[in-house]
């Protein structure tokens, strides 16, 4: 069936004047209104200066088997614990990471004994920006400590040097959409704010440690006032009404205390210096080093991140060229508000000064973290790990092939 409509337009004498348009007033101010209100909000608007990130987790995963014809049971038990604070404000970035992980584990052979493993890593740096509150020029300085049970010696390395560009922490706009969103869907607020209110109530969201440190770190102390301060900015914007409802105290609650939002950022920093290795894996001491440096981080959408890091590190004074190079990749994408998908790549070349192998190792990972509480999530992994070129195998080092992996865990944030 085909509909038409004919429009005949014809000529009105006089039909504008200064009276008739100052009926159409009203209109175009409403109009006005209602286009700011409805502009489109991205995390690329958030402009905090200051801002921090403070997560550590507790990761475990166990599995056993015992099957026809084995002499005893196997088992495999992995622990991890990773710690990750990053405080920026306009002049200067820090950042600490400290990351374990621990392998215990039995084979199906009588004489099969339990063999336990451990790799431990922790780093601090500090960018230092010539201009503050710029995304240009900096310098840094690094120090890292890794340890690994197959060797008897740390490794120790220190860097300094120079950099440029900037990576924004824009959680707390992620925070602030998701919970107009919410306010939004359960009707407690019947339109959005605008940018500026957005971004008031995102800066509200990072200075939680600040309530805490007024009103006292236990939640029923700084919460309401917490709180209260985003329900402020509402109200100013007129979205509120004297008081939230009790339905949108429930969603702000919610939102901000109930669900765990994973860091979101955006930005580049590359990096240039010289570094003195105190000592590494492979018995090398007291030598001097070219330490290059870059990352990247892009937020997708408002449920997807994607982060790069990559160094190269090369001992400049040894008897064979020496240098390892790594590269994390990780695409987080968020399925709904307890469920997301993790998967990381990583990358590892290793140019040993020692037999002069060239070693490439490689792991792919996916995991489904589905969020019990606030605190615990529980986890299914599948994983592949392949290495090759070690032609010269000595104690520590992992045999050419592919391993595959599948875990179901449990993963509690610390804090």
């Amino acid at each position: 069936m085909k509909f038409s409509q004919q429009i005949t337009i014809q000529p009105v004498k006089n039909s504008f004047s200064i009276r008739n348009s100052q009926r159409f007033l009203p209109l175009l101010l409403c109009a006005s209104i209602s286009s700011v209100f409805a502009q489109d909000i991205t995390l690329y608007d958030y402009q905090q200066a200051t801002s921090a990130i403070d997560e550590a987790y507790f990761t475990g995963s166990f599995s056993s088997e015992k099957n026809r014809g084995d002499q005893q049971s196997a088992y495999n038990l992995n622990l991890g614990a990773n710690l990750e604070k990053v405080f920026s404000s306009p002049d200067r970035d820090t950042t600490f990471k400290a990351d374990i992980l621990t392998d215990i584990s039995r084979g199906s052979d009588s004489d099969d004994s339990t063999v336990k493993r451990y790799k431990a890593k922790t780093s601090l740096s500090v960018d230092n920006y010539f201009e503050p509150n710029s995304k240009s020029w900096f310098w840094y300085a690094k120090g890292s400590i890794a340890a690994d049970d197959t060797f008897s010696d740390l490794q120790t390395t220190l860097s300094a040097g120079v950099g440029y560009g900037r990576v924004v922490n824009v959680t707390g706009m992620a925070k602030a959409i998701r919970l107009i969103e919410e306010l939004l869907k359960r009707g407690a607020i019947d339109r959005a704010p605008n940018k500026q209110a957005y971004q008031q109530i995102a800066a509200i969201i990072d200075n939680e440690k600040s309530y805490q440190s007024e009103h006292g770190s236990r939640s029923k102390f700084y919460q309401q006032h917490w709180i209260g301060a985003i329900e402020q900015v509402l109200i100013s914007q007129g979205i509120v009404k004297g008081a939230l409802s009790a339905n949108g105290v429930l969603a702000m609650r919610d939102v901000l205390i109930d669900e765990k939002i994973s860091v979101r950022k955006y930005g580049w920093k590359v990096r240039a210096g010289l570094a003195y290795v105190g000592r590494n894996f492979e018995g090398i001491k007291n030598k001097p080093a070219l330490e290059l440096a870059a990352e990247y981080h892009l937020p997708i959408n408002n449920r997807t991140q994607f982060s790069n890091e990559a160094t190269l590190t090369s001992i400049l004074d040894s008897d064979k060229d020496s240098y390892t190079f790594n590269n994390d990749m990780s695409l987080t994408f968020e399925i709904d508000d307890r469920l997301d998908w993790i998967n990381t790549w990583g990358l590892n070349v290793n140019r040993s000064a020692a037999d002069g192998d060239k070693v490439f190792t490689q792991s792919l990972t996916s995991t489904l973290a589905y969020e019990v509480d606030n605190n615990l999530d529980l986890t299914v992994s599948a994983g592949i790990n392949h290495s090759s070129g070690n032609y010269h195998t000595s104690g520590g080092d992992v045999l050419d092939g592919t391993d595959r992996k599948f875990n179901v865990g449990v993963r509690y944030r610390l804090r």
